[in-house]
């Protein structure tokens, strides 16, 4: 049977033991298999049935809130101890899913981030994920979530917030090393010239302005990842293999319409967050600019000041 267990039909002394509260285990997409997800579910908050009419525990308990944390480039997505006594004292549910490397080919780490790319749109697995959330876990609210990402997390965050800021009730970004600014001169995933084509949908400023948005950084964040000469080599590599594959595809036959950019790191990450914070709020978005003192580029280091940021508006909401 395809049909996955949901937690309105299980007694819930066995909820632990069927692993649908606590940690839960790596999980694939139905939708998408390629993706995968976990998630932190606080056992003593959670309501395993939200729509059976009952005053006595745990039936008498709200909707959780689910904060969705986004991993970077090195893939990181295991939700660690201190964020599960987050969730615990929040109380919320933590969601942490994975896209991972080489997705769109054998050396492929960025394919997500960009939320479209050849074969992968990351942003509508995450939404796929929050419909399974939602028929697995009726006690967890996925309507509006809470969204947090780092580095190439941050890159993620901050574009799935253009595209769907209907789902969000606030936004961390932290640190991202290439950003999407709101330039209609740019192509995606520079600006957002070609939004529209890319996404089959308008950006949505006015939705975007109601949603809390926080861009984070360590003090010591200034360095640009791998140093001049990694990104002259880079670029050397990758215009050699993109002109091998695109010739290629012209002797197969199956030439690839519709060009393909390849955005390199030239700027500190520092420095193109106080540009993304400058370039809406011209555009009348605001963003809190957090910048933690001692850290450099490190998702632990920042960690506390994004937790205290989200949680309270976490608490309003649950």
């Amino acid at each position: 049977m395809n049909i996955p267990l949901t937690t309105p039909e299980v007694p819930p002394q066995f909820l632990k033991l069927a692993f649908l509260v606590g940690h839960i285990p790596q999980r694939t997409l139905a939708a998408e298999p390629r993706v995968s997800y976990t998630l932190y579910i606080p056992p003593t908050h959670y309501n395993p049935d939200p729509n059976r009419v009952s005053k006595s525990s745990p039936y008498d308990k709200a909707k959780l809130p689910l904060l969705v944390n986004i991993h970077g480039t090195s893939r990181k997505t295991s939700i660690r101890p201190e964020q599960a006594f987050f969730a615990e004292s929040t109380p919320c549910a933590i969601l942490a899913p994975l896209f991972p490397a080489n997705i769109d080919g054998p050396n492929d780490l960025d394919s997500y981030k960009v939320l479209r790319s050849a074969t992968l749109r990351s942003d509508l697995a995450l939404l796929a994920i929050l419909d399974e959330v939602a028929t697995v876990w009726p006690g967890i609210d996925t309507e509006k979530v809470f969204l947090a990402g780092f580095s190439g997390g941050g890159q993620f965050a901050h574009r799935f917030f253009y595209v769907h800021p209907e789902r969000l009730a606030a936004v961390s970004v932290g640190a991202p090393g290439k950003v999407t600014m709101l330039d209609e001169q740019l192509a995606w995933p520079s600006g957002i010239a070609n939004f529209q084509e890319v996404f089959g949908k308008g950006l949505e400023k006015d939705i975007m302005r109601n949603v809390q948005v926080q861009l984070v950084i360590g003090s010591q964040d200034v360095k640009v990842h791998g140093g001049k000469e990694f990104w002259e080599w880079a670029k050397k590599v990758m215009a050699q293999r993109m002109a091998a594959e695109k010739a290629s595809e012209k002797d197969g036959g199956k030439e690839k319409m519709g060009k393909r950019e390849v955005v390199m790191m030239d700027q500190g990450r520092s420095q193109s967050l106080q540009h993304l914070q400058s370039s809406w709020q011209a555009d009348g978005i605001e963003a809190q600019l957090d910048v933690v003192d001692g850290v450099a580029h490190s998702s632990v280091g920042v960690q506390e000041c994004v937790l205290s940021y989200l949680q309270p508006l976490i608490q309003k909401r649950g």
